[in-house]
């Protein structure tokens, strides 16, 4: 019996196989400001961090975590806002005709 007879009877055929360009994102630009990814990353490791210290009963340590994760959940946002309004207000110029 041939190969392609017993995939189309019920056997598995192989997945296609996916290249880079499947997974491009039209229209994505880099981000701008990098210290937003690195601000949420800090907050989820903070957040992990003082989770696993209440875990193991350091409850003083904990509560001290997860104040720090609210200063640095604050800061991210903080970058946001400050980064959408810097950028926003240079989309404007470029949309009244200026060049970069």
């Amino acid at each position: 019996m041939e190969k392609s007879s017993s995939a189309a009877a019920g056997g598995s055929a192989p997945p296609p196989r996916f290249q880079m360009e499947d997974f491009q994102l039209e229209g994505k630009r880099p981000v701008k400001n990098p210290f937003v990814p690195i601000g949420a990353l800090v907050t989820a490791g903070v957040l992990t961090a003082g989770l696993i210290s209440f875990r193991y009963g350091n409850s003083q340590l904990g509560q001290k975590l997860m104040r720090a994760r609210v200063v640095a959940q604050g800061a991210t946002v903080a970058l946001m806002i400050g980064s959408a309004y810097y950028y926003g207000d240079q989309i404007k110029l470029f949309k009244k005709g200026s060049s970069p």
